[in-house]
């Protein structure tokens, strides 16, 4: 099919900024959907202008029902990046084509002489500012997205809380037009607002009080928990089994204090997570954690499986653990993906049991985990035993 669709990204410069061939097909376009500064950008053109719709769903029918005509739709940038075109693309397969201006980031990259393979490129317009928590580390430079003039003093507050105070926060804005400005400062002292179309550039750089929070592998205490929660070394353990891949969904079966799911969230890119739980005051505690670790898309689902799992979407792995029962276990199987993973844990013998019959019934690896920590016995010191894990895993 021929495309009648085109998505179309502008810079600051609107028409001025795009090939002959590309201004051409702007200006002739009988339809042009776009914001008002997308409309007031391409001055010219004379096609039939449209305001974004909303919700999403009313653009895609929207555009579905100007088939036929030629249309445009103009975003900022590059439509692929954080932005309008992969919906789009989903939507209209075959029947769009995809026209890239330099994306903010690439501007904000160049400004600072930072190459984009060693940077983080990230996006708080229209999210949570908590998402950007996963990428703090020693050294790590971050090109983000605001979204509005107070993205500035929400970067700092997170920065200074996580230990960062001394990080260099620079404020890049209307990049590549004639109103661009820049603003610099250290996160400890950021009080300024920001126009509305700025990118910042963040060094993120330590203080005495700095605390590192890897991706994986996070202390215990950066959990709020009952003592129900999935301790750091059989964490560890059950998400090398578990595997986490980019936009890959995980059922966390018995979340508690969501623990397995947060570190899920926070190991792979675009990873997808649903915990299950049947307690409220549980379901409150993990989406606490969730917000404060960085991963505020965790999905929580109140219920207890196997009930509670019906519906759902298919999984791409499962983790069992405080869910583990035979119904539990076969509803997960049933839905999960091929080459899904399934882990689960047991620490009570009742849970043991039921372990060694569907490991029986159906194969995988199972282990026993023991971790002893050295802990003060009077004036000296000795090793303390947490309960020991038997861990079964396999994949479908």
């Amino acid at each position: 099919m021929t495309p009648w669709l085109h998505v179309v990204g502008l810079g600051e410069d609107g028409l001025a900024g795009l090939s002959p061939d590309l201004c051409a097909l702007v200006l002739d376009a009988e339809v042009l959907v776009g914001g008002a500064r997308h409309h007031q950008l391409t001055a010219g053109a004379r096609g039939e202008r449209i305001a974004w719709p909303s919700p999403w769903d009313a653009m895609e029918d929207r555009l579905r029902g100007l088939r036929g005509r030629s249309v445009i739709v103009l975003v900022t940038g590059d439509p692929l990046w954080f932005s309008a075109g992969e919906r789009i693309v989903e939507a209209f397969s075959g029947e769009v084509l995809i026209h890239p201006h330099p994306s903010a980031f690439q501007l904000a990259a160049a400004r600072m002489g930072w190459p984009l393979d060693g940077t983080d490129c990230l996006t708080v317009h229209g999210r949570p500012v908590e998402r950007i928590l996963p990428s703090f580390a020693p050294g790590a430079r971050l090109l983000i997205l605001s979204h509005g003039p107070a993205t500035g003093r929400d970067l700092a507050r997170l920065l200074v809380a996580q230990g960062y105070g001394p990080s260099r926060m620079t404020a890049l804005s209307h990049l590549g037009g004639p109103e661009e400005a820049r603003l610099e400062g250290q996160a400890g002292e950021w009080t300024g607002d920001v126009p509305l179309l700025t990118t910042f550039a963040v060094e993120c750089l330590t203080g005495p009080e700095t605390r590192l929070l890897p991706r994986t592998g996070l202390p215990d205490d950066a959990f709020q928990s009952d003592g129900t929660m999935t301790k750091r070394e059989v964490r560890a353990a059950t998400l090398a089994k578990l595997m986490p891949m980019p936009g890959a969904l995980l059922w966390d079966v018995g979340l508690g204090s969501g623990s397995v799911a947060i570190e899920w969230l926070r190991a792979a890119k675009g990873a997808r997570a649903i915990g299950v739980e049947p307690r409220a005051d549980r379901r409150a505690m993990a989406a606490a954690n969730a917000l404060a670790l960085g991963v505020p898309d965790l999905d929580i689902v109140a219920g207890e499986a196997p009930t509670a799992l019906a519906g759902l979407p298919a999984p791409d792995a499962v983790f069992l653990g405080g869910g583990l029962s035979k119904a539990a276990f076969e509803a997960a199987w049933t839905a999960l993906k091929p080459y899904g993973r399934l882990v689960a844990n047991a620490v009570t013998l009742e849970a043991e049991a039921v372990m060694l019959d569907l490991h029986r019934r159906q194969g995988g690896d199972l282990i026993r985990l023991a971790v002893q920590r050295a802990e003060p016995v009077g004036r000296l010191t000795g090793w303390r035993p947490s309960m020991e894990v038997m861990q079964w895993s396999l994949v479908k």
